[in-house]
């Protein structure tokens, strides 16, 4: 439905969106759909990051539209529109302020530290790793 509302690519389908995001009093978009809907445009629709942002940001900010974790969004969609991945935004706005996001994606950990954000990679060390449980 988000997708066909913001690429209008099928004409009966597109219409319909847009109908409904015209005519519903509230309509409710999950974390979740936000996600496939960054997913679905950037590997199959060839937008770059920034775009997919600021079309995730302009349907967030529909008067009838209800997103899951509003601030959270906002702050995911803001890192997004740096050239973040949307899926790293939305891990690191999801993390607490005082607590370190670790991962191994060094791309992330410069986009995120060019933010401000607490991103660090494990240290490496000569002790073997305990045994998962």
């Amino acid at each position: 439905m988000v997708v066909r509302l913001i690429v209008a690519d099928d004409a009966v389908q597109g219409q319909r969106a847009a109908r409904l995001f015209a005519q519903a009093s509230e309509i409710f978009v999950a974390r979740t759909v936000l996600l496939e809907t960054a997913w679905v445009l950037q590997s199959a629709y060839g937008f770059p990051r920034d775009q997919v942002a600021e079309a995730l940001r302009r349907l967030a900010g529909l008067p009838n539209v209800l997103v899951e974790d509003a601030e959270q969004m906002a702050a995911a969609l803001e890192l997004a529109q740096s050239g973040m991945d949307v899926a790293d935004a939305l891990h690191l706005a999801a993390c607490p302020e005082a607590a370190p996001f670790y991962t191994f994606d060094r791309r992330l950990i410069r986009h995120a530290q060019t933010a401000g954000l607490n991103v660090v990679e494990p240290e490496a060390s000569d002790e073997p790793a305990p045994k998962a449980p």
